[in-house]
């Protein structure tokens, strides 16, 4: 019996996307302060508003072919331009992942930024 192999290409972006979109409870999202000083009016609750229109802008974006993980991504949120990276770490968040494309031993890390912060 054959089995299918997937790219390893494809499995980095699915999970990738999973973390974008708050689906992998392993992933951490990070915001910068930089990010968030310029999407808000300093308040607590501005910094709350600023933080929820960087992930809805996060879940939206869209990818460029040079790309094909979907690791890294330019948007503009509110005029601020603003990037997404996705970095892949051991589970003990020390080192880099051995193989992105394994769940079992990689932790997502995606952070969204000013472009600036890049």
């Amino acid at each position: 019996m054959l089995q299918s192999q997937t790219n390893p290409i494809d499995t980095i972006a699915r999970l990738n996307d999973r973390a974008r979109l708050g689906l992998d409870r392993t992933s951490k999202i990070m915001m910068t302060s930089n990010l968030l000083a310029k999407l808000s009016d300093g308040s607590p609750i501005g910094r709350v508003v600023a933080q929820a229109k960087a992930m809805k802008a996060a879940r939206s974006c869209t990818f460029k072919d040079d790309s094909p993980e979907r690791d890294f991504a330019s948007f503009e949120i509110e005029g601020v331009k603003a990037f997404l990276k996705v970095d892949y770490f051991d589970v003990n968040l020390q080192f880099g992942s051995e193989d992105p494309a394994d769940a079992s031993i990689t932790r997502r890390v995606v952070t969204i930024m000013a472009a600036e912060d890049y």
